[in-house]
């Protein structure tokens, strides 16, 4: 599992720190990989987490998807999108750090690596992986535009990539018992991840580009997101 930690930590970095070789506002690849991850994490929520989570039998885990659902968009507000890969760029004359993004941001990636702790680590893992590449690029252009040196924000980047990790392993120790008497609520707290994750997905989905409309290149990026997920889950069966 360590492996798939790095690659998580890893993949939020090099997304973050590549803001210093890359200029300009059009990321098209950023975009087609968007694409992509949204179609792939929206698939492994309904074919996994879903199901996973309504095993135990607990009627209330739909009321916490709702939850997760809402909470994310309360997360927004904050983080300007930037879970999306948004980058709503506010120049400052004088160094001003985007406080509710940097927090808002953290806790999404906290929540996210949270199912990691449970099955279907790979499939899922390489989701938020591919969704935190674009995410944390926004994030280091948000932080750059704010006239922060660059030596902050390769430390916020660095903070951002070990919040997915960390979720793990708090995950981890809650499904075990570890942490107090917490693990029969773990299926309800999955079901916040997943209302996060349904936002997140949809939501790149419907913003894929102008007017709600695919162009080819990303409908074969959505497509292949899908198939990957759907091949996965058949291989399981």
């Amino acid at each position: 599992m360590y492996w798939k930690l790095i690659l998580l930590f890893l993949s939020a970095f090099l997304g973050g720190v590549s803001v210093f070789l890359f200029k300009g506002g059009s990321h098209k690849q950023l975009k087609l990989v968007l694409s992509f991850s949204g179609a792939y994490l929206f698939s492994i929520t309904v074919l996994h987490l879903i199901p996973d989570a309504y095993h135990g039998n607990d009627h209330l885990v739909g009321v916490f998807i709702l939850i997760g659902f809402i909470f994310q968009i309360v997360l927004e507000q904050f983080s300007d999108g930037i879970e999306h890969g948004h980058m709503h760029l506010h120049h400052h004359d004088k160094a001003a750090f985007p406080l509710g993004i940097m927090v808002s941001l953290c806790l999404h990636g906290f929540l996210e690596g949270m199912p990691l702790a449970r099955g279907y680590q790979t499939q899922l893992v390489f989701g938020i992986a591919l969704h935190h590449i674009p995410a944390a690029f926004a994030l280091g252009t948000v932080l750059l535009a704010n006239h922060q040196s660059r030596t902050k924000t390769v430390f916020f980047i660095v903070l951002f990539a070990s919040m997915a990790p960390t979720g793990y392993f708090f995950s981890d120790a809650l499904s075990n018992g570890g942490v107090g008497n917490l693990q029969q609520y773990f299926n309800r707290i999955m079901g916040v991840v997943i209302g996060i994750f349904l936002h997140i997905s949809t939501t790149i989905l419907f913003e894929a580009g102008p007017d709600h409309t695919f162009n080819r290149r990303k409908l074969i990026a959505v497509l292949l997101g899908v198939g990957i997920a759907l091949g996965g889950f058949i291989t399981e069966l």
